[in-house]
């Protein structure tokens, strides 16, 4: 399957609708003031660089790299839509990010998920892709619905 990775601007409706469905997962897995999975507006930071994921005119899935400092970025709002699922599309997201974020010269890459059984999957991803389970950092605090974790890269 051929994947197009676009840096979005947040502008297309379809990309609106895509985060909103995020957002409704994260309010039926995990309690309100765990939820840290970012809208729209807030994915606008200039900060945060966001991509679509698109096969065609079908949209994918989509991940963002949120800059904390010259050497330390976030993965954040990383999404495969659910009839991609299952074909290594969360693999071909990560992988691009991290690349991107090698390139703009970071050398860590952390990411907060949920500690749910929803989540499992995500957690399986980032451990196969040499994330350890960390610390809270930059604003984060310890949480039991949340795992963080890091890796160099």
């Amino acid at each position: 399957m051929d994947f197009c990775f676009k840096i979005d601007d947040l502008s297309n409706p379809r990309i609106a609708q895509f985060l909103e469905e995020h957002l409704d997962d994260m309010r039926a897995t995990t309690p309100p003031e765990s939820i840290h999975a970012l809208d729209l507006e807030k994915l606008r930071q200039p900060e945060i660089i966001f991509w679509s994921v698109w096969q065609g005119e079908e949209l994918a899935g989509c991940g963002a790299l949120k800059r904390l400092s010259d050497t330390h970025a976030e993965l954040k709002s990383m999404r495969t839509a659910r009839n991609f699922r299952g074909m290594g599309l969360g693999t071909l997201i990560l992988e691009h990010i991290l690349r991107e974020a090698r390139t703009r010269g970071f050398r860590r890459v952390s990411l907060e998920t949920g500690s749910m059984d929803f989540f499992a999957p995500a957690r399986a991803l980032y451990a196969k892709h040499g994330f350890e389970v960390c610390e809270p950092f930059e604003g984060y605090w310890d949480d039991p619905n949340s795992v963080f974790m890091s890796r160099e890269i």
